[in-house]
């Protein structure tokens, strides 16, 4: 499992769609379905975002944790 399937996953527990992530990182639906479907990168100023809007740490999204955790900021 990478990182995107680990936001999409995210994502389908929240109950959210793509629209809903779409908008939290200013593209459009389809624009975040591209990234979904890996024919477009997603850039780590959204990917940072999106561990903001989840609240979780990067690592976590990146495989390095098993377990969330909170993202705390400095």
């Amino acid at each position: 499992m990478d990182y995107l399937d680990r936001l999409i996953n995210m994502r389908i527990d929240k109950d959210l769609t793509q629209k809903d992530i779409a908008k939290v990182i200013n593209k459009s639906q389809q624009g975040y379905d591209h990234i979904e479907k890996r024919r477009a990168k997603l850039s780590i100023e959204d990917f940072m975002t999106l561990c903001e809007f989840y609240n979780v740490t990067p690592c976590y999204f990146l495989g390095y944790q098993k377990d969330i955790t909170e993202l705390k900021k400095l």
